[in-house]
């Protein structure tokens, strides 16, 4: 049966070509995205400043969280724990290197300091020169004294040049005493200062960032550092030079395993229905089979055969193509700063394990199906059977239905009874597919049902062409449903995904909206100065102004069931002081209560509640004093104030006398528009990201789409002949193939709206009130029209070619 399964691959090439496709993108799409996680999981940085050193030290950028509560856990118990990565470099002791060098065979120790600098106009990072040997660089002139840089060769400065440079919220006057050349090309340009002023401009004295150590065994100088920090060698040591990376990988796993387990699960239905299109095509030759004496088994292992040959081919092709697409997907990712450019992009050969065994796993499903119901009729009945189609709702069929609807209902009740704000995303976004498997998994007789609820308005508008184009239709609602079911996830899957982004854009702009009182804003690239604080307040036409800060921490007592391992947003501000927090009210805290926080970069704070506030669902935030939350901060310093301006001031003079009370500082003067515009851009990062991923398993139902059509409308080349004989012109019956393929597309844009529908009401009945999404209805017409204008090309084309001719040859070929 092998051999015949080889020779029916070389004389029905055009079926096999539909199956070779629709693994074929399925496993590229599951490859690439395969590659991605393991880039994540990996999260490889090559060492650039700190290159020359073997062994780092670096702050310990994780922070060890209880998933319930202390109280009731047995301390040894680690299996109730999670890692939480911390938002904020976590620093050194300068005190560490000391202990170091005394570690036996370690011949220099270099305490590294990293901090944000502008040099004119253009950005660098600041470092103390003592650390370009962690590099090394090399010098052309003289090592910087206090009130001198060293600068990157390059920027067309010369040695004695005076340039001004900003840092840490101030601009000074700097003589260029040397130019540094990097070995390898650097991501950031570098500025060095004497060490005195690289500890002054850091805003962290008596701290590094990383500890470069030459010399010396590892494992002593891990037993040295202790609990102190974190050793790392080799490719590890890049985590420390660039910590984004730390959670971006973590991101970038997330990412890639939920488009991939989509794509996946696509791919399932997508391949089942082009071999269950395929094999009932040929009902006669397989009839045939049997009346001649093959035994079922004998069927089922040709076809079976067939499938997985052409499985094979397509995985080949799609795993050698799968680091292609995954690099590109990566590239694209990165230039749109979702991941940080340092990442190095690995895919080895464990993605394409994965997406081979997926994907033959799900050709093996498909064709043992098609396989078993092609050869369970008997020998007597084989002929007779051949030109009807066989019953299509079985057990497995109705038992996944039940699951995916009853699954569907009670995400959605969740949805709504539960979850608040933006995260009930999390159980709207699986709904999507569970409504859209669950009717997939019923449509032929679904589609059936929807030509009949539409025969009358088809009938009305269409004539004898609809009349045919419904009953065929409904006769062969297999076929049809074929068709009908990746057109209905794309247009599910993309009207979900879409409006619920958009939804979710709409209700954080309206938040940040709402809760901003600002007129202005002053912000600096390298931080803002506190004596900035009291210029902006003497300047007439203030009303108010006050720092603005943005980090996270994480609550530890008393136990915060509500927590995740990403903690809860900070807010810093001026109108607070000493150790006070405003809570939000649905935390169940008291005034008066005292909370433990670990603030960004893991410092430990008791603070006490002075206010309990009511916040937007799902926005909550907890509000404390800029001066605690600051110097926990990367930067170490607020970046911005808000400013807001008396009765009468207009914000245009508002923001004309504010850039004149600061003008020679390293600051931007905004409106209140800067920051609304600026809070957007934040939210088109996810949503740019959203849209790709989705975009790209939706391309892949588009080819299923086109592929099942061509291939059923091509192959029917003989009915066609039959119609034309019986009186039809070849208009009217390219007019019927139009009026099906309009047919398929309304169906299928119903169905897809109601699966759409099932996530998106119940989310924006919570995140908004309203069981309308937010987002302009363009967006849902577009899809429309993508629908049908796909639907009328896969049938008229192939239509058109199928019909060429005369209709007397047609019906004596094929079928």
């Amino acid at each position: 049966m092998f051999k015949l399964a080889l020779r029916t691959l070389r004389l029905r090439k055009g079926g096999f070509l539909a199956t070779f496709v629709a693994v074929f993108f399925g496993a590229l799409v599951v490859s690439a995205c395969g590659g991605l996680m393991e880039t994540g999981i990996r999260s490889e940085t090559p060492v650039q400043r700190l290159a020359a050193a073997p062994i780092v030290v670096g702050g310990q950028q994780t922070l060890r969280l209880p998933e319930e509560d202390p109280a009731t856990l047995d301390p040894e118990d680690k299996h109730k724990f999670e890692n939480a990565t911390l938002p904020e470099r976590v620093r050194l002791n300068a005190g560490l290197a000391d202990r170091l060098r005394a570690v036996p065979g370690v011949t220099d120790v270099v305490g590294e300091v990293t901090f944000p600098a502008q040099i004119g106009s253009a950005s660098a990072l600041g470092h103390a020169w003592n650390s370009a040997v962690l590099t090394p660089y090399a010098l052309k002139g003289d090592a910087p004294k206090p009130g001198e840089v060293v600068v990157d060769a390059g920027r067309g400065l010369a040695v004695g040049d005076t340039v001004p440079v900003a840092a840490h919220g101030r601009v000074g006057q700097y003589r260029v005493s040397g130019l540094a050349e990097a070995p390898q090309a650097m991501r950031d340009s570098a500025v060095f200062f004497a060490a005195s002023d690289a500890e002054k401009l850091s805003g962290h004295p008596g701290r590094f960032d990383t500890i470069g150590v030459f010399g010396g065994d590892v494992a002593a100088v891990t037993a040295a550092v202790g609990d102190a920090g974190v050793v790392a060698t080799g490719v590890d040591r890049g985590a420390f030079e660039f910590p984004e990376t730390g959670k971006s990988g973590e991101n970038l796993i997330v990412l890639a395993a939920v488009s991939g387990g989509l794509s996946a699960l696509v791919m399932v239905f997508v391949v089942a229905g082009t071999l269950t299109l395929s094999t009932q095509q040929r009902q006669r030759e397989l009839a045939l089979l049997r009346a001649v004496g093959t035994t079922p088994r004998q069927l089922r292992r040709m076809v079976l055969g067939e499938a997985l040959v052409v499985g094979l081919l397509a995985v080949g092709a799609a795993v050698v193509l799968g680091p292609v697409l995954g690099r590109w997907l990566f590239g694209e990712l990165a230039d749109h700063h979702v991941v940080p450019d340092v990442l190095r992009f690995e895919q080895g050969w464990l993605p394409a394990v994965v997406a081979a065994g997926a994907s033959l796993l799900a050709v093996f499903g498909a064709s043992f199906v098609a396989g078993r119901r092609a050869s369970r009729v008997r020998p007597t009945e084989a002929l007779a059977e051949a030109a009807v189609e066989r019953r299509w709702l079985t057990p497995i069929r109705l038992i996944t239905a039940i699951l995916c609807f009853a699954g569907g209902t009670a995400l959605g009740i969740v949805t709504v009874a539960v979850m608040t704000g933006p995260v009930a995303a999390s159980t709207a976004g699986p709904a999507v597919m569970l409504w859209a498997f669950g009717l997939a998994a019923i449509s032929p007789g679904v589609t059936k049902l929807m030509a009949m609820l539409l025969r009358w308005p088809v009938e009305a508008l269409t004539g004898v062409n609809g009349r045919v184009a419904l009953r065929n239709t409904r006769v062969g609602a297999v076929r049809a449903a074929g068709a009908v079911t990746p057109i209905m996830l794309a247009v599910g899957i993309a009207t979900a995904n879409i409006y619920l982004q958009t939804t979710q854009e709409a209700v954080s702009n309206q938040a940040f909206t709402e809760d901003l009182q600002a007129d202005a804003v002053v912000a600096g690239p390298s931080g803002l100065d506190p004596s900035v604080l009291g210029r902006v307040r003497a300047t007439p036409g203030v009303a108010s102004a006050s720092e603005y800060v943005t980090s996270t921490v994480f609550v530890e007592k008393p136990f915060d069931s509500g927590q995740n391992d990403d903690g809860r947003p900070a807010l810093g501000v001026s109108e607070l002081t000493g150790n006070a927090v405003e809570v939000p009210s649905t935390l169940g805290h008291r005034v008066g209560d005292t909370l433990s926080l670990r603030l960004g970069d893991g410092t430990p704070v008791d603070v006490r509640v002075t206010a309990v506030v009511s916040q937007r669902p799902g926005f909550e935030k907890l509000v404390l004093p800029a001066g605690l939350l600051a110097p926990h901060t990367t930067a170490g310093l607020a970046p911005q104030l808000l400013v807001r301006a008396a009765p009468g001031v207009d914000p245009a003079t508002l923001a004309s006398r504010l850039r004149e009370a600061t003008a020679g500082l390293p600051v931007f003067v905004g409106d209140r528009g800067t920051l609304i515009a600026a809070h957007a851009k934040g939210n088109e990062v996810g949503a740019w990201v959203n849209y790709l991923l989705v975009g790209m398993i939706i391309a892949y139902t588009v080819i299923a789409v086109v592929n099942t059509l061509v291939t059923a409308t091509a192959r029917r080349r003989r009915e066609f002949g039959v119609q034309r004989l019986s009186g039809f012109t070849r208009g009217q019956v390219l007019r019927m193939a139009g009026v099906e393929g309009g047919l398929i597309a309304t169906i299928a844009v119903l169905l897809g709206t109601l699966v759409a529908a099932g996530a998106i009401v119940p989310f924006c009945l919570v995140v908004t009130g309203s069981p309308l999404p937010s987002g302009p209805v363009t967006i849902y017409l577009a899809v429309l029209a993508i629908a049908v204008v796909l639907s009328l090309v896969a049938i008229l084309v192939p239509a058109w070619a199928a019909t060429r001719g005369r209709a007397v040859d047609a019906t004596s070929i094929g079928e």
